[in-house]
């Protein structure tokens, strides 16, 4: 059992959002109680105090669209490469590095990533994995990873026509393998879910292929509109809107995720709220690959559950955040846009899209809440309450400043230091792997 103490908390919690001198208890996995520090101290003398040395409390952070993978393509250079749109930065960067990625590769990408998660106090991630140099128990390998980081993962692998139908076939199977083993895992820290690339590299065939393989309680994870080519491809070919084609296959359901819909119509908005499906906004990722700016503010107000993620762009969230406030008020030349909105996403309705994958209650620091939390170093000099902390967070926070995390009750860094996890040793076998990597992909090798 664990007293948590000395700290200003921001639980997150309508009820009672600040304690200034505040206290927790985590027994297990789970948030026992959360009060005065002088109160709790007195009802839990035999616990084991955490100091938290007068820095804020917090719930930890969720990313709802990750690529792994993406680790290694930092600085990447490729000969030739020079993108004039969105597709020449899929064929040239993604779908080159993927097509070279080794399981080897998969699992030191994931131990880079896990270990900056936990620096930046994300405790869950929904990632969307591919390596189709090799398929076949890739994300088993990224699983494995995860249990031994502490950092809940759901993961997916993206199905393609891209690479030929075999390997088509042989990615549905990884999913279908892998959902299976997620769904019995005991520790509630894995799940599943199937992954689809986008409507312009998956043929009909293929998801009719899909639709007959895969449960049919299984949800899906896949990317729509993206970018207008992915609609025009989809209006051009099959004479309707990704969204109304996924929909004619049972893919736009409740337990399902939609990534971007940059490009989605009011009819097709309908269609996903109809379902229930949530959707996830990525603003970093949109901007650097120059696809445009999802309508969020249209999305969040109609009310579909409407979260935030990275795209395997940082492992920051509270760096998306920042961006996804600014880019609604410079795409919309409106200054009142996305206060509201953009911390009710990354803080609230990510803890919600998390809910309905694990078994758990997740995203407040109060009693029956799963004990992910978070300390953040940060001593302003305006002042700080439950009021001003959003903006405190905007102006003037970013992930680099969390010392401790904590994920299901369980340390995973304190005082800047990772638990059990040799970092300097782990971080030079991930150089060694991702230099091997990048030499195969500029020498043509598999």
């Amino acid at each position: 059992m664990y007293l948590i103490t000395n700290g200003k908390i921001f639980t997150r919690d309508e009820e009672e959002p600040f304690i200034e001198n505040g206290a927790i208890v985590v027994d297990g996995s789970v948030i026992q109680a959360v009060g005065l520090r002088s109160d709790l101290e007195k009802k839990f003398p035999d616990a084991h105090v955490i100091d938290a040395k007068g820095q804020l409390i917090m719930p930890a952070l969720i990313n709802t669209h990750n690529h792994i993978y993406s680790t290694f393509a930092r600085g990447l250079s490729i000969p030739n490469y020079s993108p004039d749109n969105f597709t020449d930065i899929l064929e040239g960067l993604w779908w080159t590095i993927d097509n070279h990625l080794t399981l080897e590769d998969t699992k030191y990408s994931a131990i880079a990533s896990y270990i900056h998660c936990i620096e930046n106090g994300v405790t869950t991630i929904f990632d969307h994995h591919a390596s189709y140099a090799q398929i076949a128990g890739s994300l088993d390998v990224i699983g494995r990873v995860a249990k031994e980081f502490g950092i809940r993962s759901c993961l997916s692998y993206e199905i393609s026509d891209r690479h030929g139908e075999a390997k088509m076939q042989e990615a549905v199977k990884e999913n279908i393998d892998f959902y299976h083993t997620a769904s019995a895992d005991p520790s509630n820290m894995l799940r599943g879910l199937i992954g689809l690339h986008a409507s312009f590299t998956l043929s009909d065939e293929t998801l009719k292929y899909i639709a007959k393989h895969v449960p049919q309680e299984a949800g899906y994870h896949l990317h729509i509109a993206e970018d207008i080519a992915d609609v025009n491809d989809s209006l051009q070919k099959y004479h309707m809107r990704p969204v109304e084609r996924f929909h004619q296959y049972g893919i736009i359901k409740k337990n399902s995720l939609g990534i971007h819909c940059v490009h989605v119509s009011d009819a097709e908005l309908k269609i996903i709220q109809s379902q229930g499906m949530p959707l996830v906004h990525n603003p970093e990722s949109n901007m650097g690959n120059a696809v445009g700016v999802p309508n969020s503010m249209k999305i969040y107000h109609t009310g579909i559950l409407y979260g935030l993620g990275t795209d395997g762009y940082t492992q920051d969230m509270l760096e998306s955040y920042k961006v996804a406030n600014i880019i609604h008020k410079h795409e919309q030349r409106d200054a009142k846009v996305a206060w509201v909105e953009i911390p009710d996403m990354l803080f609230r309705q990510n803890a919600l899209i998390t809910e309905r994958h694990f078994d758990i209650k997740i995203g407040k620091i109060k009693a029956g809440y799963t004990a992910d939390i978070i300390f953040v170093d940060y001593d302003p000099i305006t002042p700080l309450d439950a009021t001003t902390l959003n903006g405190h967070i905007l102006f003037g926070m970013n992930g680099s400043l969390v010392t401790m995390t904590m994920a299901n009750g369980r340390v995973l860094m304190q005082d800047r230091t990772l638990v059990d996890i040799d970092k300097r040793e782990l971080l030079a076998q991930c150089k060694k792997q991702a230099t091997s990597l990048w030499n195969r992909i500029n020498k043509g090798e598999k």
